[in-house]
């Protein structure tokens, strides 16, 4: 459905790839999507396709183009986690990939959302706060937000959770709600990557996804575990 364009950083010029698909009827807005720490792979891809069915025009930068170009892979090979981690660490755990981030959203029409999974679920929450031009901000399972909990939402932003991820404790679950209590954070029975093919859930997948687009179609929203 879509093709891989080029986008230009606003902080020094650098280009990177980013997928866009657009749909093929009414167009509801604009969607950036946030890749995890495996990169643009098929699944993201897929998704973007789903969302431009949805009637979203979709954007999934290359948030790692400036390390590796075109990286886009999932196992559990050692060597692939530890440049995976390499990345995420270059990256600052998404601060400063925020200026791809902040090109993805200025090249779509408003209104423009975006979310994100993993890795890109804490870039998620930092777009949320540092971006211009967000209408609303759905993130899933970022593992790092707790370590930006000074970081306030902008926009309305709500939060996708695994009941049982073991990459996010409770004790960061409650330090999240304790940070910001008006924040929605949806607790799903799942683990980590309940969205992804590694640790799918179908009941929260769904879920999740019907919370999202709500979000979207209204621009805002409160929830509840």
């Amino acid at each position: 459905m879509g093709q891989v364009i080029q986008l230009t950083s606003g902080r020094d010029g650098f280009p990177f790839d980013a997928y866009h698909a657009v749909p093929g009827d009414a167009r509801r807005g604009g969607l950036v999507i946030c890749h995890a720490i495996w990169g643009v792979t098929r699944h993201l891809i897929e998704l973007a396709d789903g969302y431009a069915e949805d009637g979203y025009e979709v954007i999934v930068p290359s948030l790692f183009d400036r390390f590796q170009r075109g990286f886009a892979e999932h196992n559990t090979d050692p060597a692939l986690q530890a440049r995976q981690m390499a990345f995420g660490e270059a990256a600052g755990w998404g601060l400063d990939v925020l200026d791809a981030v902040q090109a993805a959203i200025d090249r779509l029409r408003a209104p423009v959302f975006l979310t994100g999974f993993c890795f890109g679920g804490t870039v998620a929450w930092l777009a949320a706060a540092r971006c211009a031009g967000l209408s609303a901000v759905s993130a899933f399972y970022g593992g790092q937000i707790v370590d930006f909990l000074d970081e306030t939402p902008k926009v309305p932003t709500i939060l996708h959770l695994g009941r049982h991820d073991e990459l996010i404790p409770p004790t960061d679950v409650e330090a999240i709600r304790a940070a910001h209590p008006e924040l929605p954070v949806y607790i799903y029975d799942a683990g980590h990557g309940f969205v992804a093919p590694s640790g799918f859930h179908a009941d929260s997948a769904r879920l999740s996804h019907l919370r999202t687009l709500a979000l979207f179609t209204r621009g805002g929203g409160r929830g509840e575990a």
